[in-house]
């Protein structure tokens, strides 16, 4: 039995184009279950009991912002959870692929769920013949928004026979987790190329382009290509 697992979660919202919220975009991050990361999970809920994280769950941004439980450590504190999350993600047996739109020159939510929507189904029936390969494709996503499920479930239904779609409790699963990160490096990505990134995040970078070298350019790699 060849199961794969799918876990998506997105970034920004279907509203009308606000100047904080520029783009809306979705990662996914796919997983073969034959390669067993539990040993790999094990080691990271080890390192990160060390700073006293409510249920060991890694939310990227608000790392960065020191936001919700992050709100009252130190930056180096919060860089030392960031790269320990970062190290563990590099070493997973896991590919994932982003998409995104640019919400200012969309007309209204129709619009955006439909070039959305397009982007997806073109990749997915492009690597058609690889998702073939698996008897079980399982989709975990929190139903954050409801227009986003909508959407992946119609586009997941109408192109294989074999998906169960999950509600994921995001503090349960950290390949969830990696697909919030993924999500985040993707907006600092378009941030750079617009040269919009914020005081705060540079603060916690240090230079832009540690952004690249020490992050974007390391997540490359497992890019699905």
């Amino acid at each position: 039995m060849k199961e794969i697992s799918i876990f998506i979660d997105e970034s920004g919202d279907f509203g009308e184009y606000q100047i904080h919220s520029p783009y809306y975009i979705v990662s996914i991050v796919f997983h073969e279950q034959k390669k067993d990361i539990s040993a790999l999970v094990s080691n990271l809920d080890k390192r990160l009991t060390y700073h006293n994280l409510n249920n060991n769950c890694i939310h990227t941004g608000p790392i960065v912002r020191k936001e919700e439980e992050y709100q009252n450590m130190s930056i180096k504190e919060r860089r030392n959870i960031l790269n320990t999350f970062t190290a563990f993600i590099k070493k997973c047996p896991i590919t994932y692929k982003c998409f995104y739109i640019e919400k200012k020159h969309l007309e209204d939510e129709v619009e955006m769920a439909s070039k959305l929507a397009k982007q997806i189904s073109i990749f997915l029936k492009d690597n058609l013949q690889y998702f073939n390969e698996f008897n079980v494709v399982k989709v975990y996503y929190d139903n954050g928004q409801i227009e986003l499920t909508k959407l992946l479930i119609g586009i997941f239904h109408t192109l294989f026979s074999n998906v169960e779609f999950n509600k994921v409790i995001p503090s349960e699963y950290k390949l969830f987790q990696a697909a919030d990160l993924f999500c985040y490096f993707k907006l600092l990505s378009l941030k750079l190329e617009n040269k919009t990134i914020s005081e705060n995040e540079i603060k916690f970078f240090e230079k832009p382009y540690n952004i690249y070298r020490n992050y974007i350019k390391q997540f490359a790699k497992l890019e699905f290509k």
